[in-house]
């Protein structure tokens, strides 16, 4: 696990970079956003932005460029198998300003891995050892071929189960804060009957962040309310201010089990 960072310290922030065709045309679904925005929050690493770009040297390129400068940590995903449109190596380096090498290391992994599957190391497979020049190889226990660190830039392949293997091999390596935790409550009213209420609490808890999500349960319409912060004493004083809202608005309401956390006992509303 990652190192916390010091009580009191600034956020830690990340952005993930989806790269690929495939996803942009909707032919592949994405799977891995879900799990890297879990595992960050867990790590204590707010992931603050993700955007899926297209397998365009420029873009990936100028997206890398912005990004690694903006957040403390960016995961990549896609874009480094052994065929023709896999350039984010290519791109990374070219965005750090070094060369693109055949990592020995990475061709050592392959070579023993092919070796012991009867496969061949083609030249195909070979692309799969590049790396930007001075890259640290992020271990994939899965299909051998690696992953790469440059900085604060971790690359990782798009296929969901090499993906996950390869960013538990490399989240030691992952300093963070305080995690969010959560508090969420289903409600039995539509957004607007709570929109007022909500944005008044928000106001006077701006270090929580707020959310409010329409639902629909077998024909019946509701709008889920979600508390985040980092401290939880302050979320539990949110938490005890919005249960007072509801009971207010004679909603039918019922806050929802998170992990390592109690609960306030669900309430129902005096009939109408």
């Amino acid at each position: 696990m990652a190192e916390a960072a010091p009580a009191g310290s600034t956020t830690v922030t990340a952005c993930l970079l989806i790269i690929g065709n495939e996803i942009l045309s909707g032919r592949t679904q994405d799977k891995n956003l879900s799990f890297i925005g879990t595992r960050l929050n867990e790590l204590g690493i707010r992931l603050m932005e993700v955007r899926v770009i297209p397998d365009v040297e420029t873009t990936i390129v100028a997206t890398l460029n912005e990004v690694r400068r903006r957040f403390d940590y960016v995961f990549t995903t896609g874009g480094i198998g052994p065929t023709h449109d896999d350039i984010t190596a290519d791109c990374v380096a070219k965005a750090f300003g070094r060369p693109l090498i055949e990592n020995p290391e990475a061709r050592a992994i392959l070579a023993a891995h092919y070796a012991s599957t009867g496969g061949e190391l083609t030249a195909a497979r070979l692309r799969m050892a590049r790396t930007p020049e001075g890259a640290m190889l992020i271990d994939n226990p899965v299909s051998k071929a690696p992953g790469f660190q440059v900085e604060n830039v971790f690359v990782m392949a798009g296929i969901p189960a090499i993906m996950q293997a390869m960013f538990s091999s490399l989240q030691h390596r992952l300093v963070g804060g305080r995690p969010l935790q959560s508090r969420s409550v289903a409600v039995e009213l539509g957004e607007s009957f709570v929109a007022d209420g909500l944005a008044r609490l928000q106001e006077r808890f701006p270090k929580v962040e707020m959310g409010s999500y329409p639902f629909n349960r077998g024909g019946r319409f509701g709008t889920r309310l979600v508390l985040r912060a980092s401290e939880p004493a302050l979320l539990d004083v949110a938490a005890a201010e919005l249960e007072t809202l509801l009971v207010g608005l004679g909603a039918s309401h019922a806050w929802e089990e998170a992990a390592s956390q109690a609960a306030p006992q669900a309430v129902e509303a005096a009939p109408r």
